[in-house]
């Protein structure tokens, strides 16, 4: 038995049986965790999704990762071998990261997936609204009594009519649309 408790049997392709020794097996273990980029994610599964989510939720709030046996408190699980299960399955499935084998050193691999943003967007209160406007008709004033109104003015009565639209404020953007082109046709350069 010459060899045969140091080889592993790799992949049997017909008649041809591919052997490795225990170096060069390790050495595909080391470049498999080492280039995790060639690991396929595999869409997790409810419980994964709610440990997934304890978990960035965890470390959002302290700003480091959970140890087992807080994930095994907050989630109610009755054993900490539990909690290693499923963070063994992540980690294999290329959801969770476990950096240099440590203590509290879980990473969620793509946090942004795990659940949609609640980011509110355009929600303008009425006084940030009356006072964008009133800077708005400031520096029309401005502009309007003057002579000849610099392309300088003209540029930021734009800018922060440009500003209203993206705000989600288009009817007060449009009412100004009138002045701004009469603006435009006597500005100097």
């Amino acid at each position: 038995m010459r060899g045969a408790s140091t080889s592993k049997s790799l992949s049997d392709t017909g008649d041809t049986m591919v052997r490795m020794n225990e170096k060069q097996t390790s050495q595909i273990k080391t470049a498999s965790v080492n280039q995790p980029s060639q690991l396929q994610t595999v869409r997790p599964t409810k419980k994964q999704k709610e440990l997934l989510g304890y978990i960035e939720q965890f470390i959002a709030e302290h700003g480091y990762s959970p140890s087992y046996r807080e994930i095994m408190n907050g989630l109610n699980y009755t054993s900490v071998a539990t909690v290693a299960l499923h963070v063994g399955n992540l980690i294999k499935r290329g959801h969770l990261i476990k950096r240099d084998h440590s203590a509290r050193s879980l990473e969620v691999v793509n946090p942004s997936a795990m659940q949609p943003a609640n980011v509110q967007t355009n929600q303008v209160k009425d006084a940030e609204e009356k006072w964008l406007v009133g800077k708005v008709e400031r520096l029309f004033a401005e502009a309007e009594a003057e002579a000849l109104p610099t392309k300088h003015q003209v540029e930021d009565i734009g800018v922060l009519l440009a500003a209203l639209r993206v705000l989600g404020l288009e009817g007060a953007a449009q009412s100004f649309v009138e002045r701004l082109s009469q603006l435009r046709t006597k500005t100097i350069e």
